[in-house]
């Protein structure tokens, strides 16, 4: 790339502010009172992002008289929740290919549930009325090298021949372009119904107010500090006060978890996002886009890409940053190298909007488990349960997750809890300095595999068949 074309991109970014675009919104709901007495109900649920708002909001939905407590940290959805790029996807498995490699003898069923559990998404904006922008557009996964075309060929011709591919279109690079215009596009594959596009942060506040109409008592600027059985229940402590519960969900992701043991199944990875201005009528008709679908490119270090509902494009991915330690850290939020970085790729990508400005640059770390799918689990002889491991497509299997942890936390054997992809646990990560130089060597293999026609080199055929394929 030559400098000036790096210092004409990376002027582009010279009026963004370092916040997240979902959540600079002057609707932004106030939060509620933190905890400062003690507290009795019969399940608490500690986080205040998705898995915690839909366990919450559901367990109210299964049985209303239940007395349910909502812990949060600092507000409802300011973290992992409220900074996405609000793909709300149907798979439970971060992805068809993940799934059919880990599950195949599932896969058929658990694609039948994620699109239930898509559908009953868009149900509960209906329902519950959560303004949070939600659009059925679908997504396509493109191709910009020759190899990648390939590989998205054979990919659809083995969906078709496993019975997966309804709701699934091929395009040529005529086709996909003539969806969106861009010269690097050369294939894709059009996932018409399987999801949906929301505002992030409005979906996470929606559900607040939604499980605050139906009696939960949420409490914000509340930390949960230590869990402990006391009596038949489990006890919470609290900054300024304390919970006593039958029952404890935990939606903490990639915070601590207050089961000890649960924390080596996840490390944090930190992924950043651009957000351009409005869009002018010229610059959109440039583009295309008609049907608003999300996008994502094919590489192992992929970008994703959006249009907003006031026609900003949204431009995240391709680095995935893990601290030693994995410690989740503010320091860590912000990244200008990996801004220019996304700069550069967007001009590439769409050359017909030079001169269009970034308004918001941010990040956050994702909670990424081994198998790069939500597992779950009981402590306490079954008075606590948990999700977590979502690594980035917890939009949508968050509310999955939900109902897995109210099944397990009832004693009940269900479609859901009969799985083996619930049964089972991802191996855990090493202790440093172990992690850190496989994720390393792991990252910088893959970068090698994009820039080397997909090539998978020793370290990455020996992850895969471990069962450790890992991507961005």
């Amino acid at each position: 790339m030559a400098p000036s074309a790096m210092n004409r991109w990376t002027a582009s970014l010279s009026d963004a502010q370092p916040v997240p675009y979902w959540l600079d919104d002057p609707g932004r709901p106030r939060p509620e009172a933190a905890l400062t007495a003690a507290e009795t109900c019969d399940l608490l649920v500690v986080g205040g992002g998705y898995s915690g708002l839909w366990t919450a909001l559901i367990a109210k939905e299964r049985e209303p008289g239940r007395d349910v407590v909502l812990l949060e940290g600092r507000e409802a959805g300011w973290a992992a929740s409220g900074r996405n790029g609000g793909f709300c996807a149907a798979s439970l498995t971060h992805g068809l290919p993940n799934g059919l490699a880990r599950w195949p003898e599932e896969i058929h069923q658990l694609e039948e549930l994620g699109a239930r559990n898509l559908d009953a998404i868009e149900d509960a904006v209906a329902r519950h009325e959560l303004d949070c922008e939600f659009e059925r557009t679908g997504e396509i996964d493109v191709a910009t090298q020759e190899y990648q075309v390939r590989e998205l060929r054979d990919w659809y011709a083995e969906m078709e021949r496993e019975g997966l591919a309804e709701g699934v279109e091929y395009l040529d690079a005529d086709a996909v372009r003539e969806q969106v215009d861009s010269p690097t596009f050369r294939a894709g594959l059009w996932d018409r119904r399987g999801v949906a596009m929301v505002h992030p942060a409005k979906l996470a506040w929606g559900l607040k107010r939604a499980c605050l109409r139906l009696g939960v008592r949420v409490y914000e600027h509340t930390p949960a500090l230590s869990l402990k059985p006391y009596g038949a229940g489990m006890a919470v402590r609290t900054p300024y006060g304390s919970v006593r519960a039958r029952r404890v969900a935990l939606g903490t992701n990639i915070f601590p978890n207050l089961v000890r043991r649960v924390r080596a199944y996840t490390v944090p990875v930190y992924d950043y996002a651009l957000m351009t201005e409005p869009l002018s009528e010229e610059q959109l008709a440039s583009v295309g886009w008609k049907n608003r679908q999300g996008l994502g490119d094919s590489a192992n270090q992929f970008h994703y890409f959006r249009l907003t509902a006031d026609h900003r494009i949204l431009w995240g991915g391709y680095d995935a940053i893990y601290p030693y330690g994995g410690r989740v850290r503010a320091e860590y939020d912000h990244r200008p190298e990996t801004y220019a970085r996304l700069a550069g790729h967007f001009f590439t990508c769409f050359p017909q909007l030079e001169g269009v400005r970034f308004t918001h640059a941010w990040g956050g770390a994702i909670d990424t488990c081994s198998r790069f799918s939500a597992f779950f689990g009981t402590a306490h002889g079954g008075r606590v349960s948990y999700a977590a491991g979502f690594t980035g497509l917890g939009v949508g299997a968050t509310r999955f997750g939900a109902e897995v942890m109210l099944d397990l936390l009832a004693g009940e054997r269900t479609e859901r809890t009969s799985l083996a992809m619930v049964r089972t646990k991802p191996l855990p990560f090493p202790p440093e300095p172990f992690a850190w130089a496989g994720i390393a060597l792991t990252k910088w293999s893959l970068a090698h595999a994009d820039a080397h026609g997909g090539r998978r080199n020793l370290w990455l055929r020996t992850m895969d068949r471990l069962g450790l394929g890992f991507d961005s």
